[in-house]
């Protein structure tokens, strides 16, 4: 009764969908500790499906395929972590160096700003501007996510694991529960799965290449930690736009401290926006579609938003996330409306009927 009530009532059914949708953000935001080592499991394991599916079809028994797998990804993932830990500890000790290097580029620029201006800044340098025990403390926060991460992936693969084994009867169960005789589920769950590999597979091969050639880049332009500087460029690749200009950020800094040229990080930003241009503006599209991008506005509100529920982690998975919501909502005909708001450009219209 109630429900009719609203349908007839479109007041109280949109105050009833805004009161739901608080209900699912602050639930979004208590369950982080369980929603998001979820979250890390699932996106794992659509990316190592196939591999897991291909040996089945060689006739390797399930329990066998699904641990090759799980030590591959532990053995690609691991060494990932294992680089980006030794150059975070790397980069903690140098941090002594690039804070005196940082002090000096300032006292250089306010000498020209007090030459032209004839007002004397001598008293905000390094102490006020700089304190090298916050680049510390940062630097140890930095250490200390990572490990908190490290001890959550024994979880991650244990939730891996059992998505794997369910991976081959899930959707059989899904028809049987939807029913056959409306809109077979079973298949519109494959499809929707096959999609979200689709998408996240191309991703993770331009990710990777992003990186790979950003890392080289890094290290033939002579900056510090250019393997580190490679994993930041392929984690924040699968965030567009927003995360490319952050990936540059830390390679400008290290180009102006260690060359303390301007003319040094221009280069080196000119390296990042032909990468970014050619991976992300030509090349992804074409391998992807036009279906599967986002409006920037959508990518900018997704960032701050799984990053303010999960924090960094959701912040970096924020776009794969809306993507995966927005694949799900195309394939829901009452709810496709939202995903063409989501989409960068609008559909085609289709052509009005010949009279």
């Amino acid at each position: 009764m109630i429900f009719d009530r609203m349908e007839q009532n479109p007041g109280a059914r949109l105050l009833f969908i805004l009161a739901c949708l608080v209900v699912v953000v602050h639930g979004l935001k208590l369950a982080q500790p369980v929603l998001l080592p979820a979250a890390l499991a699932l996106f794992l394991a659509v990316l190592s499906l196939p591999i897991m599916l291909a040996l089945r079809r060689r006739g390797v028994p399930a329990v066998l395929a699904i641990a090759v797998t799980v030590l591959v990804d532990v053995a690609v993932f691991g060494l990932v972590i294992l680089l980006a830990i030794q150059s975070v500890s790397e980069f903690e000790s140098q941090l002594t160096r690039y804070v005196a290097a940082l002090q000096t580029l300032q006292i250089r620029w306010l000498a020209v700003v007090e030459e032209r201006t004839g007002i004397a800044l001598g008293g905000y340098v390094a102490t006020e501007l700089l304190d090298a025990r916050k680049l510390v403390d940062l630097a140890g926060s930095a250490v200390g996510q990572v490990a908190q991460f490290l001890s959550n992936t024994f979880l991650v693969l244990l939730i891996m694991i059992f998505m794997l084994a369910e991976a081959t009867v899930f959707p059989e169960k899904f028809r049987i529960v939807v029913g056959d005789g409306v809109d077979d589920g079973g298949d519109r769950l494959t499809n929707i799965v096959q999609e979200i590999q689709s998408y996240l597979g191309i991703k993770t091969v331009i990710s990777l290449a992003t990186g790979v050639i950003l890392g080289a880049w890094a290290y033939v332009t002579g900056l510090d930690f250019p393997v580190l500087l490679g994993i930041i460029a392929f984690g924040l690749n699968y965030v567009p736009t927003v995360g490319s200009i952050i990936a540059a950020a830390p390679a400008l800094v290290l180009s102006v401290l260690i060359h303390g040229s301007l003319t040094h990080a221009l280069l080196v930003g000119s390296g990042y926006v032909v990468v970014n241009t050619m991976f992300g503006n030509i090349l992804e599209p074409n391998l992807m579609g036009r279906r599967l991008g986002l409006s920037t506005l959508v990518v900018v509100l997704s960032l701050l938003f799984w990053g303010w529920a999960w924090g960094p982690l959701g912040a970096l998975l924020s776009v794969p996330l809306t993507v995966v919501v927005k694949i799900w909502l195309e394939h829901t005909q009452d709810l496709r409306w939202i995903a063409i708001l989501l989409d960068k450009t609008p559909p085609a219209r289709e052509p009005d009927p010949v009279p």
